[in-house]
């Protein structure tokens, strides 16, 4: 027989009462003890992608009671759950009963919006949907873009009215609606391009670009026009879960709500940053200067934000971008003594 045994009672108020029994020869101790469960739930879709590992890991970093799904991704240590599917989706949120739900699940890849339409409107516009409709009084957080707006008359407020140039922004747009229109209580983020933590450098628009930084032989023509504002995907987090305990302390927080990077830059000046905090030559990078030309899905020119109203609020944190871009890209290194030298 095993010399001791812990049998969960009762749960209260974040507290789990638990019964201790100890076995030694002859004797058998039984007494309670405290052992701490955080009374705040969350459930994080789309909980292995880019957004959603970091979302995962801030709000399990700071005492809340996370569960994570995901699908074609899925591991062991999350759920998985189809989306498409709504008596899982019900099923799951019966069991779970979490106070929050930050939907990350998405196809975010415009161009791949632009070849499978129709699984993309499932993802990003049905699935939001019956979400939020099953989320009962769980508060709803749903992910959503910048790309929703033109980017001909920036910086964009949240009561600005939408225009999406392509595909992808409207799927997310009508997500959007589909959202508030099934759950009154619930808030949308747009947020703009991301990085962080890849497991690839194909993860992301930005750490994509490190191949090429790194390949120094070959002249490389990068776009120097559109204006973007690259974010890091931990600030999200971070904001996702002081959304979440401010909605905690005020039920009445809803609606829509911006963040973004405060770094504007093209892709030839991220890459140039990228250079620059790993000490790279960029002599090989040459900007293109004139509009590009589209070969997929259209992209607006400056699709900034205007984030006041969560500065307001008091909630956000902002990565400087060389240093961000230095904690996720440095596995990614080909110089294996340069990466051993400096972090270890």
């Amino acid at each position: 027989m095993n010399p001791s045994m812990i049998i969960p009672k009762e749960e209260m108020g974040g507290r789990e009462k638990e019964l201790k029994i100890h076995f030694t020869p002859g004797h058998v101790e039984v007494a309670e003890e405290n052992v701490h469960v955080p009374f705040r739930r969350v459930l994080v879709t789309g909980a292995k992608g880019l957004l959603g590992r970091a979302v995962y890991k801030e709000f399990q970093d700071n005492d809340w009671y996370t569960v994570g799904c995901g699908y074609s991704r899925a591991r062991p240590r999350f759920e998985k759950c189809n989306l498409l599917d709504a008596d899982a989706v019900r099923a799951m949120i019966q069991e779970f009963q979490p106070h929050v739900i930050v939907h990350c699940a998405a196809e975010r890849r415009p161009d791949v919006v632009e070849s499978q339409t129709d699984a993309a409107i499932q993802l990003n516009v049905s699935a939001a949907g019956n979400l939020a409709k099953e989320a009962g009084v769980s508060f709803v957080i749903y992910i959503s873009t910048d790309y929703v707006f033109d980017g001909r008359n920036p910086p964009y407020d949240v009561n600005d009215t939408p225009n999406p140039l392509n595909l992808y922004g409207k799927t997310k747009l009508e997500g959007e609606r589909e959202v508030l229109r099934n759950n009154m209580g619930a808030a949308v983020l747009r947020v703009p391009v991301l990085y962080g933590d890849v497991e690839k450098l194909e993860e992301s628009a930005i750490t994509v670009m490190f191949d090429t930084v790194q390949n120094s032989t070959d002249l490389i023509s990068i776009d120097h026009c559109q204006q973007r504002f690259p974010t890091y995907v931990k600030d999200v987090g971070r904001v996702c879960r002081q959304l979440a305990e401010s909605r905690l302390q005020d039920p009445s927080l809803r609606g829509i709500f911006h963040f973004s990077g405060n770094e504007q830059m093209t892709k030839y000046e991220m890459a140039c940053a990228i250079a620059d905090a790993f000490s790279l030559p960029s002599s090989h990078l040459r900007p293109i200067t004139e509009t590009p030309v589209e070969s997929g899905a259209l992209r607006p020119h400056n699709p900034q934000l205007d984030c006041s109203r969560l500065e307001n609020l008091g909630i956000g944190h902002r990565t400087p971008f060389k240093q961000g871009i230095k904690e996720c890209l440095w596995p990614f290194l080909h110089d294996k003594r340069w990466r051993q030298s400096v972090f270890h």
